[in-house]
Protein backbone atom coordinates (compact mmCIF):
# COMPACT_ATOMS: atom_id res chain seq x y z
CA UNK A 1 0.00 0.00 0.00
CA UNK A 2 1.60 3.12 -1.03
CA UNK A 3 1.56 5.95 1.68
CA UNK A 4 -0.46 9.25 0.72
CA UNK A 5 0.54 12.69 1.39
CA UNK A 6 0.33 13.64 5.39
CA UNK A 7 -2.67 15.21 6.04
CA UNK A 8 -2.94 17.19 9.80
CA UNK A 9 -5.33 17.89 11.92
CA UNK A 10 -5.57 21.25 11.58
CA UNK A 11 -6.08 21.23 8.11
CA UNK A 12 -8.69 18.48 8.46
CA UNK A 13 -10.86 20.61 10.49
CA UNK A 14 -10.33 23.32 8.16
CA UNK A 15 -11.60 20.92 5.19
CA UNK A 16 -14.58 20.80 7.45
CA UNK A 17 -15.03 24.35 8.90
CA UNK A 18 -18.24 25.68 7.19
CA UNK A 19 -19.83 22.10 7.48
CA UNK A 20 -19.29 21.43 11.26
CA UNK A 21 -20.41 25.09 11.91
CA UNK A 22 -23.84 23.98 9.87
CA UNK A 23 -24.19 21.31 12.30
CA UNK A 24 -23.80 23.53 15.35
CA UNK A 25 -26.19 25.60 14.13
CA UNK A 26 -28.63 22.84 13.32
CA UNK A 27 -27.83 21.26 16.75
CA UNK A 28 -29.11 24.81 18.20
CA UNK A 29 -32.36 24.64 16.00
CA UNK A 30 -33.02 21.37 17.05
CA UNK A 31 -32.60 21.46 20.49
CA UNK A 32 -35.43 24.04 20.98
CA UNK A 33 -39.31 22.79 22.42
CA UNK A 34 -42.06 24.48 23.33
CA UNK A 35 -41.70 23.13 27.33
CA UNK A 36 -38.67 25.44 28.16
CA UNK A 37 -36.90 22.57 30.65
CA UNK A 38 -36.05 20.92 27.63
CA UNK A 39 -34.66 23.82 25.72
CA UNK A 40 -32.61 24.65 28.41
CA UNK A 41 -31.14 21.38 29.45
CA UNK A 42 -30.32 20.90 25.95
CA UNK A 43 -28.69 24.51 25.50
CA UNK A 44 -27.04 23.78 28.37
CA UNK A 45 -25.51 20.59 27.28
CA UNK A 46 -24.68 21.66 23.67
CA UNK A 47 -22.70 24.16 25.15
CA UNK A 48 -20.38 21.87 27.20
CA UNK A 49 -18.61 21.63 23.79
CA UNK A 50 -17.06 18.22 22.85
CA UNK A 51 -14.99 16.65 19.96
CA UNK A 52 -17.58 16.79 17.64
CA UNK A 53 -15.58 13.63 15.95
CA UNK A 54 -18.90 11.89 15.51
CA UNK A 55 -20.07 13.94 13.25
CA UNK A 56 -17.05 14.96 10.98
CA UNK A 57 -16.39 11.41 10.28
CA UNK A 58 -19.85 11.68 8.97
CA UNK A 59 -19.11 14.19 7.01
CA UNK A 60 -15.83 12.54 5.86
CA UNK A 61 -17.54 9.77 4.89
CA UNK A 62 -20.00 11.44 3.26
CA UNK A 63 -17.63 13.44 1.21
CA UNK A 64 -15.57 10.42 0.43
CA UNK A 65 -18.73 9.22 -1.86
CA UNK A 66 -18.98 12.48 -2.98
CA UNK A 67 -21.76 13.55 -1.83
CA UNK A 68 -22.66 17.12 -2.00
CA UNK A 69 -26.53 17.66 -0.26
CA UNK A 70 -27.59 19.15 2.78
CA UNK A 71 -28.42 15.48 4.24
CA UNK A 72 -24.97 15.40 5.77
CA UNK A 73 -25.53 18.42 7.87
CA UNK A 74 -29.03 17.35 8.98
CA UNK A 75 -27.54 13.55 10.13
CA UNK A 76 -24.30 15.35 11.65
CA UNK A 77 -26.75 17.07 13.55
CA UNK A 78 -28.80 14.06 14.51
CA UNK A 79 -25.71 11.77 15.67
CA UNK A 80 -24.65 14.02 18.19
CA UNK A 81 -28.59 15.15 19.41
CA UNK A 82 -28.44 11.09 20.18
CA UNK A 83 -24.41 11.34 21.93
CA UNK A 84 -25.88 13.68 23.80
CA UNK A 85 -29.30 12.12 24.71
CA UNK A 86 -26.58 9.07 26.02
CA UNK A 87 -24.70 11.32 27.77
CA UNK A 88 -27.62 12.72 30.09
CA UNK A 89 -28.60 8.49 30.74
CA UNK A 90 -25.13 7.57 31.34
CA UNK A 91 -24.78 10.42 33.74
CA UNK A 92 -28.00 9.23 35.48
CA UNK A 93 -27.21 6.20 35.79
CA UNK A 94 -23.67 6.59 36.72
CA UNK A 95 -24.88 9.39 39.27
CA UNK A 96 -21.81 11.89 38.02
CA UNK A 97 -21.57 15.03 39.53
CA UNK A 98 -19.66 16.64 36.71
CA UNK A 99 -19.11 16.38 32.80
CA UNK A 100 -16.25 18.72 30.29
CA UNK A 101 -15.13 20.24 33.67
CA UNK A 102 -18.69 21.39 35.00
CA UNK A 103 -21.78 20.25 36.71
CA UNK A 104 -23.75 17.24 35.28
CA UNK A 105 -26.76 18.04 34.00
CA UNK A 106 -28.95 15.79 36.24
CA UNK A 107 -27.00 17.59 39.32
CA UNK A 108 -28.61 21.13 37.46
CA UNK A 109 -31.91 20.01 36.56
CA UNK A 110 -32.48 16.34 38.56
CA UNK A 111 -32.83 13.10 37.31
CA UNK A 112 -36.83 13.04 36.54
CA UNK A 113 -36.28 16.01 33.81
CA UNK A 114 -33.17 14.83 32.48
CA UNK A 115 -34.57 11.33 31.87
CA UNK A 116 -37.32 12.98 29.83
CA UNK A 117 -35.12 15.53 28.07
CA UNK A 118 -32.95 12.40 27.06
CA UNK A 119 -35.55 10.56 26.11
CA UNK A 120 -36.96 13.68 23.72
CA UNK A 121 -33.68 14.20 21.95
CA UNK A 122 -34.37 10.78 21.05
CA UNK A 123 -37.25 10.87 19.77
CA UNK A 124 -36.16 14.66 17.90
CA UNK A 125 -33.73 12.68 16.53
CA UNK A 126 -35.60 10.66 15.01
CA UNK A 127 -38.02 13.04 13.90
CA UNK A 128 -34.93 15.13 12.00
CA UNK A 129 -33.88 11.88 10.49
CA UNK A 130 -37.27 11.44 8.54
CA UNK A 131 -36.82 14.17 6.62
CA UNK A 132 -34.59 12.08 4.45
CA UNK A 133 -37.33 10.26 3.53
CA UNK A 134 -34.73 6.87 3.24
CA UNK A 135 -35.61 3.78 5.06
CA UNK A 136 -32.19 2.56 5.40
CA UNK A 137 -31.04 5.57 7.55
CA UNK A 138 -33.96 4.65 9.93
CA UNK A 139 -33.11 1.13 10.55
CA UNK A 140 -29.64 1.96 11.01
CA UNK A 141 -30.82 4.31 13.67
CA UNK A 142 -33.17 1.73 15.17
CA UNK A 143 -30.72 -0.93 15.03
CA UNK A 144 -28.21 1.66 16.70
CA UNK A 145 -30.05 3.18 19.66
CA UNK A 146 -31.25 -0.77 20.59
CA UNK A 147 -27.49 -1.61 20.65
CA UNK A 148 -26.55 1.23 22.77
CA UNK A 149 -29.40 0.52 25.47
CA UNK A 150 -28.62 -3.53 25.40
CA UNK A 151 -25.05 -2.15 25.85
CA UNK A 152 -25.68 0.05 29.34
CA UNK A 153 -28.48 -2.24 30.52
CA UNK A 154 -25.23 -5.14 29.78
CA UNK A 155 -23.35 -2.85 31.86
CA UNK A 156 -25.12 -2.11 34.86
CA UNK A 157 -25.88 -6.15 34.60
CA UNK A 158 -21.27 -6.74 35.12
CA UNK A 159 -21.22 -3.73 37.64
CA UNK A 160 -18.81 -4.80 40.22
CA UNK A 161 -17.54 -7.88 38.59
CA UNK A 162 -14.63 -9.18 37.42
CA UNK A 163 -15.55 -9.26 33.54
CA UNK A 164 -13.55 -10.95 30.55
CA UNK A 165 -11.96 -8.72 27.48
CA UNK A 166 -14.26 -10.60 25.39
CA UNK A 167 -17.43 -9.18 27.50
CA UNK A 168 -15.95 -6.38 27.58
CA UNK A 169 -15.44 -5.43 24.07
CA UNK A 170 -18.82 -6.14 23.35
CA UNK A 171 -19.50 -3.76 25.76
CA UNK A 172 -17.12 -1.40 23.91
CA UNK A 173 -18.88 -1.80 20.89
CA UNK A 174 -22.40 -1.36 21.79
CA UNK A 175 -21.76 1.73 23.92
CA UNK A 176 -18.86 3.83 21.58
CA UNK A 177 -18.17 1.78 18.46
CA UNK A 178 -21.69 1.02 17.32
CA UNK A 179 -21.88 4.55 16.98
CA UNK A 180 -18.67 5.56 15.17
CA UNK A 181 -20.05 2.43 12.67
CA UNK A 182 -23.03 3.84 12.28
CA UNK A 183 -21.77 7.65 11.37
CA UNK A 184 -19.80 6.35 8.46
CA UNK A 185 -22.33 4.02 7.25
CA UNK A 186 -24.49 6.97 7.03
CA UNK A 187 -22.25 8.83 5.27
CA UNK A 188 -21.79 5.71 2.63
CA UNK A 189 -26.01 5.62 2.39
CA UNK A 190 -25.94 9.36 1.11
CA UNK A 191 -23.45 8.54 -1.13
CA UNK A 192 -25.00 5.82 -2.83
CA UNK A 193 -21.54 3.25 -1.98
CA UNK A 194 -21.64 0.28 -3.28
CA UNK A 195 -22.86 -2.45 -0.34
CA UNK A 196 -18.82 -3.35 -0.49
CA UNK A 197 -17.93 0.27 0.11
CA UNK A 198 -20.26 0.65 3.01
CA UNK A 199 -18.90 -2.06 4.42
CA UNK A 200 -15.83 -0.84 4.30
CA UNK A 201 -16.27 2.53 5.63
CA UNK A 202 -18.59 0.78 8.79
CA UNK A 203 -16.09 -0.92 9.74
CA UNK A 204 -13.60 1.77 9.71
CA UNK A 205 -15.86 3.53 11.77
CA UNK A 206 -15.83 0.16 14.34
CA UNK A 207 -12.71 0.24 14.74
CA UNK A 208 -12.11 3.47 15.36
CA UNK A 209 -14.33 3.77 17.62
CA UNK A 210 -12.63 0.78 19.88
CA UNK A 211 -9.82 2.93 19.60
CA UNK A 212 -11.26 5.26 20.89
CA UNK A 213 -12.83 3.88 23.82
CA UNK A 214 -10.26 1.92 24.89
CA UNK A 215 -7.97 5.10 24.91
CA UNK A 216 -10.96 7.16 26.78
CA UNK A 217 -10.71 4.11 29.36
CA UNK A 218 -6.80 4.75 29.85
CA UNK A 219 -7.24 8.38 30.23
CA UNK A 220 -9.56 7.99 32.85
CA UNK A 221 -7.37 5.95 35.23
CA UNK A 222 -4.01 7.69 34.04
CA UNK A 223 -4.84 11.60 33.19
CA UNK A 224 -5.66 14.67 35.75
CA UNK A 225 -8.94 15.23 36.88
CA UNK A 226 -8.16 19.28 35.41
CA UNK A 227 -7.39 17.83 31.80
CA UNK A 228 -10.43 15.15 32.36
CA UNK A 229 -13.25 17.98 33.21
CA UNK A 230 -14.36 14.83 35.75
CA UNK A 231 -13.12 12.73 38.50
CA UNK A 232 -10.02 10.29 38.07
CA UNK A 233 -10.59 6.99 38.06
CA UNK A 234 -14.46 7.16 37.70
CA UNK A 235 -14.81 4.04 35.70
CA UNK A 236 -13.61 2.04 38.60
CA UNK A 237 -15.28 4.17 41.49
CA UNK A 238 -18.13 3.10 39.37
CA UNK A 239 -17.73 -0.37 39.35
CA UNK A 240 -16.91 -0.80 35.94
CA UNK A 241 -13.42 -2.53 34.96
CA UNK A 242 -11.95 -1.91 31.37
CA UNK A 243 -9.45 -3.11 29.36
CA UNK A 244 -6.35 -2.66 31.23
CA UNK A 245 -7.74 -3.18 34.68
CA UNK A 246 -9.26 -6.66 32.88
CA UNK A 247 -5.56 -7.48 31.97
CA UNK A 248 -3.94 -6.72 35.46
CA UNK A 249 -6.49 -8.84 36.86
CA UNK A 250 -5.66 -12.17 34.99
CA UNK A 251 -1.88 -11.59 36.03
CA UNK A 252 -1.61 -10.04 39.38
CA UNK A 253 -1.16 -12.37 42.60
CA UNK A 254 -4.09 -13.10 44.66
CA UNK A 255 -3.52 -10.61 47.16
CA UNK A 256 -3.09 -7.48 44.07
CA UNK A 257 -6.17 -9.19 42.74
CA UNK A 258 -8.28 -8.47 45.81
CA UNK A 259 -7.38 -4.85 46.08
CA UNK A 260 -8.72 -4.19 42.79
CA UNK A 261 -11.42 -6.20 43.22
CA UNK A 262 -12.77 -4.60 46.41
CA UNK A 263 -12.65 -1.00 44.84
CA UNK A 264 -14.74 -2.41 42.09
CA UNK A 265 -17.52 -3.97 44.63
CA UNK A 266 -17.70 -1.23 46.73
CA UNK A 267 -17.37 1.31 44.27
CA UNK A 268 -14.56 3.36 46.59
CA UNK A 269 -11.00 3.38 47.11
CA UNK A 270 -11.60 1.94 50.66
CA UNK A 271 -8.05 1.21 52.36
CA UNK A 272 -7.23 1.54 48.85
CA UNK A 273 -5.25 4.54 46.83
CA UNK A 274 -5.31 5.39 43.10
CA UNK A 275 -2.21 5.48 43.18
CA UNK A 276 -1.82 1.66 44.36
CA UNK A 277 -4.11 0.66 41.52
CA UNK A 278 -1.89 2.40 39.24
CA UNK A 279 1.28 0.69 40.55
CA UNK A 280 -0.14 -3.22 39.94
CA UNK A 281 -1.38 -2.11 36.63
CA UNK A 282 1.57 -0.57 35.71
CA UNK A 283 3.64 -3.71 37.18
CA UNK A 284 2.05 -6.07 34.59
CA UNK A 285 2.26 -3.30 31.86
CA UNK A 286 -1.39 -3.37 31.57
CA UNK A 287 -1.49 0.21 30.37
CA UNK A 288 0.69 -0.53 27.90
CA UNK A 289 -1.49 -3.52 26.97
CA UNK A 290 -4.31 -1.14 26.43
CA UNK A 291 -2.20 1.24 24.56
CA UNK A 292 -1.39 -1.26 22.19
CA UNK A 293 -4.64 -2.60 21.47
CA UNK A 294 -5.77 0.59 20.36
CA UNK A 295 -2.92 0.97 18.07
CA UNK A 296 -3.99 -2.33 16.37
CA UNK A 297 -7.20 -0.83 15.79
CA UNK A 298 -6.64 2.55 14.81
CA UNK A 299 -4.20 0.48 12.06
CA UNK A 300 -7.27 -1.67 11.03
CA UNK A 301 -9.17 1.14 10.74
CA UNK A 302 -6.62 2.45 8.19
CA UNK A 303 -6.66 -0.94 6.41
CA UNK A 304 -10.03 -0.74 6.12
CA UNK A 305 -10.00 2.54 3.80
CA UNK A 306 -6.66 1.87 2.25
CA UNK A 307 -8.48 0.33 -1.47
CA UNK A 308 -10.16 4.04 -1.76
CA UNK A 309 -8.22 6.43 -4.01
CA UNK A 310 -6.09 9.00 -2.54
CA UNK A 311 -7.68 12.20 -1.65
CA UNK A 312 -7.76 14.80 0.51
CA UNK A 313 -10.47 13.18 2.32
CA UNK A 314 -8.92 9.76 2.32
CA UNK A 315 -5.85 11.75 3.87
CA UNK A 316 -7.91 13.03 6.14
CA UNK A 317 -9.41 9.64 7.56
CA UNK A 318 -6.18 8.11 8.02
CA UNK A 319 -5.58 10.74 10.13
CA UNK A 320 -8.71 10.27 12.11
CA UNK A 321 -6.98 6.45 13.95
CA UNK A 322 -3.73 8.97 14.77
CA UNK A 323 -5.74 11.44 16.57
CA UNK A 324 -8.17 9.74 18.58
CA UNK A 325 -4.46 7.36 20.14
CA UNK A 326 -2.31 9.99 20.39
CA UNK A 327 -5.11 12.71 22.61
CA UNK A 328 -4.74 13.83 26.43
CA UNK A 329 -8.49 14.00 26.90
Amino acid sequence: MSTPTVIIGKEVFELLRDDLAAIEREFGRDTVSNVAAITEIGEYLRGGGGKRIRPAVLLLSSKLFNYEGRGAVRLGAVMEIIHTATLVHDDIIDEAQTRRGRPAANTQWGNSKCVLAGDWLYMQSFRIALQERNLRILDALIELTQQMVEGELLQMEKLGKCISQEEHFDLIYRKTACLFSVCMRMGAILGNASPQDEEKVAQYGRDLGMAFQIVDDVLDLTASESVLGKPVASDLREGKATMAVIHALERCSPEEHARIESVLRNRAFNGVTHEQILEILNKYGSIDTAHSRAAEYAESARKAICTFPDSEIKRALLWAPDFVVSREK
